[in-house]
């Protein structure tokens, strides 16, 4: 076997990868948003969630990108655990289609159609308009092209008449179990380096269509696969939380689960298949002519494509019946980590490891934007219970002089969480701008940016509250009068609606948002600090209280003025409005 050869074996395999990539990111690109809002609209129950994963998956050519979007469901409160694991389910079902893509461009010569899809595919890119379609065109030409490539290869290199080839796969007992066993590990070691399970099934669609390979040890290589598929998604996972771990645990127990049972069944389970599509396994090439036997090997690829098919659809038919049991069982395995929030400055949502595309990168991010608006509610909410504390002129008496400060404390550590979360959410959003990204996603990015910054504002203004809170109650000021304090507790309890409603828009659709509920409360808040400025003027003249008392008054309504601004700054980025 030549150099060339194998760098012609090798570079179609590339180029069979790098189509399956171009391919699926394309038709995200062209679908994305609408398959996100299937995917959480057709999951009512068990069947219908496999249904849905099973045609999301078809359509995307990515089980990955599926269970991605399902576990960002998970996290966002949208699905059960159940339902993710019936979507998972139904992918497993829909990356089938590949197998069959595959089988065709082995069985025919398909390489003289790609160069009009080429042609066709540049003129769609620089139309920009559907561009998309283009990319789509250029992918699936260039995997059709890596398996033409791949077909002709493994016909230069005459695999069915090379003996040390052959002598090797005679070597190992075709009855035997331990051989299925062997080659079952062997396909899940092959895709786990290989990073493809696209690639390995055209490894073993030239190994058997050349008569290389026998037709239970391929079938075995395709078992591995599967299995294969599923460690690395584990692994890439362990960075992950707690749901994502979950999902790929029952990712991973499904597979295993499929291949357990069918080792039972084997041979009368490959019989049945190979019977489907009209294959003869009993033919030999010393019986029945070189000419009969290859004819006869040639239906091999479409035989490992229907048998990859029929043992995800056996395998989802047995389990879709105990998907409540998965669920217990995957829970039970992998525990939620206790972690005390405040020391707990990791994102929840953003995760390094867990593969994902540019496209779905962009969902994660915007749940855990979520979260950080979510957070900075909570921690305006400890700023309202630090003027309570303050506001009893017994307060060391009484011993509040440590939860206050505790309270302080926690405030603070609010304040160092948002800065974080700004600056990680800001480099992931930098990092998934560096890809091809859709016009759409390009926007949602730069609004993503916006609001990230103007909720890291809204942190710095509630720490500023706290400060001088911290300043007045430490001080040898005087205490706000009953008055103040009253017109205090109404200014905060406007902030809060207002940070209510960013939350519901957050939480929701923008489509049902009604912006003018925002907007209003910010003319209420702004109305009610131009209101106090007089009053305070005359308050403080009138000999009410001191003017050093009337300048932390207001310096606490002009920063609950400030975050109601930086409240309408987020739901103006969320909403699109400049």
């Amino acid at each position: 076997m030549s150099i060339w050869i194998i760098f012609k074996l090798l570079g179609s395999l590339a180029l069979l990868m790098f189509g399956m990539k171009s391919m699926s990111e394309a038709l995200q690109k062209m679908a994305g948003p609408q398959l996100r809002h299937v995917l959480g609209a057709m999951t009512t129950n068990r069947f219908t969630g496999m249904l849905t994963g099973m045609l999301v998956t078809a359509s995307v050519q990515s089980s990955t990108a599926t269970t991605v979007m399902t576990v960002s469901f998970v996290n966002a409160g949208l699905l059960t655990l159940a339902q993710a694991i019936s979507v998972i389910m139904g992918a497993n079902i829909g990356t089938t289609l590949t197998a069959w893509i595959m089988s065709a461009g082995m069985s025919f010569d398909i390489t003289s159609a790609v160069y009009p899809a080429f042609f066709m595919g540049i003129i769609l890119i620089y139309l920009k308009k559907y561009r998309y379609i283009g990319d789509f065109l250029f992918g699936l030409s260039f995997l059709l092209l890596g398996l033409g490539t791949l077909r002709v290869t493994g016909t230069e290199m005459n695999l069915g008449e090379n003996q040390t080839l052959l002598n090797f796969f005679a070597s190992f007992d075709p009855t035997s179990f331990w051989t299925t066993l062997i080659f079952l590990i062997l396909g899940g070691i092959m895709t786990f380096c290989v990073q493809s399970s696209a690639a390995v099934m055209a490894i073993t669609m030239i190994l058997c269509s050349s008569g290389a390979l026998p037709i239970y040890q391929g079938i075995a290589l395709v078992m591995g696969e599967n299995i294969g598929t599923t460690v690395t998604s584990n692994l890439a996972a362990l960075s992950a939380n707690t749901q994502a771990r979950r999902a790929a645990l029952s990712h991973m127990f499904f597979n295993f689960f499929g291949v357990f049972w069918i080792l039972f069944i084997f041979r009368p389970f490959v019989d049945a298949v190979c019977g489907l599509v009209g294959y003869d396994v009993t033919m030999t090439k010393e019986a029945a002519g070189v000419q009969a036997f290859m004819a006869n090997a040639a239906k091999l690829s479409f035989v490992l494509a229907a048998f990859h098919t029929c043992f995800n659809v056996v395998n989802t038919f047995i389990l879709i019946w105990f998907v409540p049991q998965i669920e217990r069982l995957v829970c039970w395995v992998i525990k939620p980590k206790r972690v005390d929030e405040e020391e707990d400055f990791r994102l929840h949502f953003i995760t390094a490891g867990f593969m994902k595309t540019p496209e779905l990168s962009v969902l994660e991010a915007q749940k855990e934007i979520q979260s950080f608006s979510e957070r900075m509610q909570r921690m305006f909410d400890m700023v309202r219970e630090l003027l309570t504390l303050s506001s009893s002129s017994n307060n060391k008496k009484d011993n509040k002089e440590a939860d206050f400060n505790k309270l302080y404390s926690r405030i603070e550590k609010y304040e160092g969480i948002s800065d974080n979360m700004e600056l990680e959410i800001a480099n992931y959003l930098d990092s998934v701008s560096n890809a091809h990204l859709s016009d759409d996603t390009k926007g949602k990015i730069r609004a993503m940016l916006r609001e990230i910054s103007e909720l890291e504002s809204i942190g710095d203004a509630c720490f500023n509250m706290a400060r001088t809170i911290s300043r007045k109650y430490n001080g040898k000021e005087d205490h706000f009068n009953e008055k103040q304090y009253e017109h205090i507790y109404q200014m905060m309890e406007l902030t809060m609606q207002s940070l209510a409603e960013m939350n519901k828009l957050m939480r929701g659709r923008r489509e049902g948002y009604d912006v003018n509920r925002t907007f209003n409360i910010e003319h209420e808040i702004n109305n009610f600090r131009n209101q106090l400025k007089s009053q305070n003027i005359n308050d403080v003249n009138n000999h009410e209280y001191t003017y050093a008392v009337g300048t932390i008054y207001m310096d606490l309504i002009n920063e609950c003025e400030k975050l109601g601004d930086y409240v309408v700054n987020v739901v103006e980025a969320r909403m699109g409005i400049r």
